[in-house]
Parts: structure tokens; C-alpha cells; sequence
């Protein structure tokens, strides 16, 4: 039986994302630094004042027409939750700050980005401790990074540290960017390698949640059923094999799987 078919979508990095500036509008894509106040009263009677705060966000606009923010951390890194907004009401409410991006915020991307890479190139010539340390830069600055914490946690499950992997798998699972498209052949791969490791409560409980949020990918549904089967729970398994044809009646693999449960379970109640 074939293994599963990691996806192969291509990943934009951070800084091929970021190389228009900050823009404001007209004919161009929204793409940069931005930010916006936010006055609040404080005390009271006499004693009442205004402040103002004044937060930095990274902009991308999208193809639907919103405009997607993220808020800066302390490292002056885009990291955290993204919020969607209606492109006029972004264009009201942000200003650019082309200086501020080019002099503080797109420098520190680009060395965000080139610390993943190197990770990233240590990992796959089986460099594991060095690939660990450039995982662990990438956290310092940004804890929240999805490329550092699925690195970091293969990193571990290719050492067999199943404890420390299993601490990552906690983490990612409370990330719901760990399971947006971009990263689909991440989540694919640490999935399969939560399997391949035996950490099948986590790798089932990992699926569980992939699912909630793309239910509509077959192979999520093929991955789960693996799963289930290892820890030998084939009812479970049978389910998502069937809901992986309902999704693509054509996912060979799939079948082949079913037929072969389905044979199993017949045999062992015979």
C-alpha cells in the first residue's frame, strides 16, 4: 500500500511576501507596514486624560478584496492571530509607514526567514543539533512562527526525542495558522511523522483538528484512518477511509485501503 501523498504546495516565504513597500491604495495590491491609534480616557472628573497607543501591523491584501493584519511583537516581527478587513475600511483606519518597514521591520523578516532556511537545509543533510539551534533563533524572536515549531518538532521526531515532539504537537495544535493552505504540506508531513514515530493518540488528535478546519481534503481523512488503523481501531478507521471516497471517489489509495480493512475485519469475525 502506497504511503500517503504529501502536498506539494509551495510555501511563500516571509520575504517573498514582503517585497512591495507599504502602499496606501490606488492601482496596487496592499503589501507593508501600517499602523493605527486608538484614544482611551483615563481616570476620572478632573483628573481625566487621553491617551494615545499607537499599534504597527503587517498588511496583505488577498484576492477576495480584504486586506489581512497582523500585529508586530516585541521584535518588531509580524506574528500572532490575523484579522481580515474590508479594504475601505482598512484604507480609513491604517496609515503606511513605509520608514518604519524598511528600516526596522523588513530587515528583521528577511533574517527571520534566512534562519528558517538554514534550519531548514541542516534538517534535510541530517544536520539535526545545528538544524535545532536555527529552530530555537526563530523562536526566540517569534514563538508563534509556524515554519520554526513544525521544523522544530520533525527535528525532534527524526532524533526519536518523542517527549520534546510531543510538547511541540501541544503547541501547534492551539495554532489555527499551523493549518492554513500555505502550510498544508507542513501539517501533512509532521502528521505522517507523529505516526511513523508511534505517537498515535497525537497523531489522531492532530488529524482531529486539521479536520476542523479544512474538511474537505480527502488525504486529511486518508492520513486519520492510518492512524486509527495503527492504534487498532479499524471501525474508525473504515469511517474516514469512506469519507476520504465521498470526498474523491478516484483517491486510489483509499480504496485499496478499504478493501484491505474490510477483508481484515470479515476474517477476524469469521
Amino acid at each position: 500500500m502506497a504511503d500517503e501523498k504529501v502536498a506539494q504546495d509551495e510555501q511563500l516565504t516571509q520575504d517573498e511576501q514582503v517585497e512591495t513597500p507599504a502602499a496606501s491604495g490606488g492601482g496596487r495590491m496592499i503589501s507593508g507596514l501600517f499602523s493605527n491609534q486608538s484614544v482611551d480616557k483615563v481616570g476620572t472628573g478632573t483628573t481625566t486624560r487621553k491617551t494615545i497607543t499607537k499599534m504597527y501591523w503587517y498588511a496583505l491584501e488577498r484576492p477576495d478584496g480584504m486586506v489581512e493584519v497582523q500585529p508586530l511583537n516585541k521584535h518588531n516581527i509580524p506574528s500572532g492571530p490575523k484579522n481580515k478587513v474590508p479594504k475601505e475600511d482598512f484604507l480609513e483606519r491604517f496609515n503606511p509607514e513605509p520608514e518604519f518597514y524598511q528600516k526596522e521591520v523588513f530587515p528583521k523578516m528577511r533574517e527571520l526567514d534566512a534562519t528558517l532556511e538554514r534550519a531548514e537545509q541542516q534538517r534535510k543533510d541530517g544536520a539535526l543539533y545545528s538544524a535545532q539551534f536555527e529552530y530555537e533563533q526563530a523562536l526566540d524572536v517569534d514563538e508563534d512562527n509556524v515554519r520554526a515549531n513544525f521544523g522544530l518538532g520533525l527535528t525532534y521526531m527524526e532524533r526519536g526525542d518523542t517527549n520534546k515532539a510531543d510538547d511541540i504537537f501541544k503547541r501547534l495544535v492551539t495554532l489555527d495558522a499551523a493549518f492554513s493552505p500555505e502550510h498544508k504540506h507542513l501539517f501533512n508531513e509532521f502528521g505522517i511523522s507523529l505516526r511513523k514515530s508511534k505517537l498515535y493518540e497525537q497523531a489522531v488528535d492532530y488529524y482531529t483538528r486539521a479536520i476542523e478546519m479544512t474538511d474537505s481534503d480527502e488525504n486529511l481523512h486518508y492520513n486519520m484512518a492510518r492512524a486509527f488503523f495503527e492504534k487498532g481501531e479499524a471501525e474508525q478507521c473504515r469511517e474516514h477511509l469512506q469519507q476520504a471516497l465521498l470526498i474523491n471517489p478516484d483517491h486510489a489509495e483509499a480504496a485499496k485501503f478499504l478493501e484491505f480493512v474490510d477483508k481484515r475485519m470479515e476474517a477476524a469475525s469469521a
